[in-house]
């Protein structure tokens, strides 16, 4: 079978990476269902919210529907600033003038509850 894409180099490579990637996927997706769930997640007032603005601390938090969600990774929060919101506030009123929907905060992980 020269020339199959199975018996070359490359093809060999390919074949395992997949095989490889689907045994890892169970033991991945198994490991990261043991996230906090909705309810186990710790409770922050508003102030303590509020020191996580990328200046005081170096978290990035913001608050979304009762929710608080780690947005330290996004270039786009970089020193807690979002063009003009602040990290460290309840922004769910201001969505309304966002070029997006909430769509985005599934790019980031819930990290508590505003309570």
């Amino acid at each position: 079978m020269k020339g199959s894409p199975c018996f070359t180099a490359r093809g060999f490579f390919c074949a395992h990476f997949f095989s490889i990637l689907s045994v890892l996927y169970g033991p991945i997706k198994y490991f990261s269902g043991l996230q906090f769930t909705m309810k186990d997640l710790p409770i922050y007032t508003k102030s303590q919210l509020a020191l996580r603005n990328g200046q005081d601390k170096p978290e990035v938090w913001i608050a979304y529907k009762g929710l608080i969600y780690d947005v330290s990774r996004s270039r786009l929060w970089f020193n807690g600033k979002h063009y003009e919101h602040w990290a460290g506030q309840d922004l769910t009123h201001e969505l309304v003038d966002a070029p997006h929907d909430e769509w985005v905060f599934e790019h980031f992980d819930a990290v508590g509850k505003l309570g």
